[in-house]
Parts: C-alpha cells; sequence; structure tokens
C-alpha cells in the first residue's frame, strides 16, 4: 500500500543530539536538539592486531544525570519516533507500524541515523535495531567487515547493539522490534529487496528514509 509523505510521528522524546554524521555527509535538514550525549562506551576488543578508530556506536543515554534547564523560548522540535506499544512483545506483532521520513538519496543515511538516535534517547537499547542501506554502506558496517564477515556476522548475533547491513545481506538478518531503512541510492531492485527484508524483520516499526515518490512506487510494486 503507497504511503503518504508525512511528518514522522516517532513519540518517544529525543533529549540529545544525534551522533556526529558519517564523514562526508551533511543532513537534508538540520534539527537543533538540547545538550551533548555522551560519547559511546568503547565496544570490547577482539584478539589480534589493533584496530583503527571504528565509527563510534551508540548507547541510550542517562536522561536521570541530565538537569532540567530555565525555561527558554520554543523552538521546532525534531522529529519524535513512535514507540511500540510498552505492553507488546515483538514476536508476537505480525504487522508493524510503517513512518516514512522524506530524504534525498544524499540525506537519507542521516535522517536514519537521526531516527536512531531519537530511538535510543527514548528508551529503546541498541539491540532493538536494526539499519538497512540501499546504496553506500553504513560506514560501521564498512569498517567491520574489512575484519571479515565471520566478525561482522558475529557482532550481529550477539545483539547488544545497533546493527548495520547492506541491502543485499539484509535477508540474513534476524528480526528485531525496529527496522529503519535508509534509501540512500542504489538501483530499484536494491531497494525492493531492503524493504521487502524491513517489512518481515521489523516487529513493533519500520521506519523508511528516502523520497516518498520512489518509495510509494516500490511499496506499489508488491512489496
Amino acid at each position: 500500500m503507497p504511503l503518504i509523505p508525512e511528518e514522522p510521528q516517532i513519540h518517544e522524546k529525543a533529549q540529545g543530539p544525534r551522533a556526529t554524521p558519517a564523514s562526508g555527509r551533511t543532513a537534508s535538514t538540520p534539527r537543533p536538539v538540547p545538550g551533548p550525549r555522551p560519547a559511546a562506551p568503547p565496544r570490547p576488543g577482539r584478539p589480534g592486531p589493533v584496530r583503527p578508530t571504528a565509527p563510534a556506536q551508540r548507547t541510550p543515554r542517562d536522561t536521570a544525570a541530565v538537569k532540567p534547564g530555565p525555561p527558554g523560548p520554543a523552538t521546532p522540535s525534531a522529529p519524535a519516533v513512535a514507540p511500540a506499544a510498552p505492553a507488546a512483545d515483538a514476536a508476537t506483532v505480525t504487522t508493524p507500524q510503517i513512518q516514512l521520513i522524506p530524504a534525498t538519496p544524499d540525506g537519507a543515511l542521516d535522517a536514519a541515523e537521526e531516527a536512531v538516535d531519537l530511538l535510543l534517547d527514548s528508551g529503546r537499547t541498541p539491540g532493538d535495531v536494526l539499519v538497512i542501506t540501499t546504496g553506500e554502506p553504513h560506514p560501521w558496517a564498512a569498517h567491520e567487515l574489512s575484519f571479515g564477515d565471520a566478525a561482522y556476522w558475529a557482532q550481529h548475533d550477539a545483539g547488544d547493539d545497533v546493527f548495520y547491513a547492506d541491502a543485499a545481506v539484509a535477508e540474513r538478518a534476524k528480526s528485531r522490534a525496529v527496522v529503519v531503512v535508509a534509501v540512500n541510492g542504489g538501483p530499484e531492485a536494491a531497494a525492493a529487496t531492503a524493504l521487502a527484508a524491513a517489512h518481515t524483520r521489523a516487529g513493533a516499526l519500520l521506519i523508511v528514509c528516502g523520497e516518498p515518490q520512489r518509495i510509494n512506487l516500490v511499496l506499489g510494486a508488491g512489496v
């Protein structure tokens, strides 16, 4: 069923800025958010040679440590991510809620990163989230794959962090409560594969970041 572009209703409260976008990328729609986010803890090391620094994975922010400041002038709020029903078991949800965040191919990955930040800020654990790209892989995925396919999928199986996968391997990924798709380029077949895989793996929420017309065409083709 085609989607009607709308401002995403990601209702989980966002309280911190998004992580620094991948090198060379510029978010298509800057969204001001208050306060700095604490740096994510380092990933446990593996035996072997010391690796170059990888793009940092994020962890939920300790909101209890943030003291509210004095009220200020109203500012536009960042798009909110709708939470799954607290009492629902992701395994029992057969049809995830679908949300569309309009973005150009160049801005889709940044929009997906912001959605992930908001999900973590609102209480989602990193292991709840899977991100699928249709074009250029996420820098974290490219970095981890440089150490081998087995090590990359071992992190997926551990299920304790946000996992980034290319559309070509998305069908190998396990289901997670939230799946975010960044339609950041690639052929139509890649978008169709990513959306089909995402729809079957999203337990509660599917967020699609991309051009509404292109996404509706893919969805209208029966994905």
